[in-house]
């Protein structure tokens, strides 16, 4: 059984700097921005004031659910936040769901998840001394108690942490389970059908059916709750730091 569960793969090198080496992670998320991109465009042309088309009608649906969503969650005076909020949920579920087409997701890949979450760190960090001041911001570490300032610190910072571990984790997590699986399968078909003929042994029969109701859960379910969940962590987080 021979089973890759290695990191992105290097596709080649920019000569700068000796070599600056870009990885499949990098390929692909250019690849899935493009995608995205070109939807928005397609999506977006011949709009009218009034639908009359089910492109129009479905962007529009799509629109109204992310403001409905961030204002239901933070507030009317937030919703200038939802471009952003639609943009983090569009590249994460995008990236998670490029595994159905033979591409390694991106959001497995702790860098990617790491850099989405220091983004949303530091727009917290941005909004809360705007609104509170330089003042503020420091007494907040030192509230309700002094003594909790280690605390607060440690709980400020666990906050992009907890946030890109938990996607990366489990977006990886399931890609490894199922690489495993595949090896697995693949083994047991070899061994089954050489006992009953060696040209067929190499045939993974036993491939069929099992990864595909596996896949239901860690490409489907698994990319579109922890597409959600980041989403829902950051409007919490940034919410809060505009009270």
């Amino acid at each position: 059984m021979n089973v890759d569960v290695n990191g992105p793969k290097i596709m080649f090198r920019i000569p700068v700097a000796g070599g600056i080496p870009v990885t499949e992670t990098i390929v692909n998320m250019w690849a899935i921005m493009v995608v995205i991109v070109a939807l928005c465009i397609w999506l977006s042309r011949g709009l009218k004031m009034r639908p009359t088309s089910k492109k129009q009608i479905v962007a529009e649906k799509l629109v109204t659910m992310l403001y409905d969503l961030v204002e239901n969650t933070m507030g009317k005076r937030n919703l200038h936040f939802a471009p952003y909020i639609g943009t983090l949920f569009t590249i994460s579920i995008f990236g998670s769901l490029s595994s159905l087409v033979g591409l390694r997701p991106y959001t497995a890949d702790l860098s990617v998840t790491l850099a989405w979450a220091l983004v949303t760190f530091m727009m917290i960090q941005t909004l809360t001394i705007k609104n509170r001041g330089v003042g503020g911001w420091l007494r907040g570490f030192v509230e309700p108690v002094p003594f909790l300032l280690p605390l607060n610190i440690v709980s400020e910072v666990a906050s992009p942490i907890s946030m890109s571990f938990r996607h990366f984790g489990n977006i990886a997590a399931g890609m490894v389970i199922t690489s495993l699986l595949y090896g697995a399968l693949a083994g047991l078909s070899s061994v089954v059908l050489g006992l009953i003929s060696h040209t067929i042994a190499s045939i993974p029969i036993f491939q069929l059916g099992v990864p595909a109701v596996l896949s239901v859960y860690f490409d489907l379910f698994t990319s579109f709750l922890q597409a959600y969940i980041i989403s829902m962590l950051t409007m919490v987080y940034v919410a809060g730091a505009t009270e």
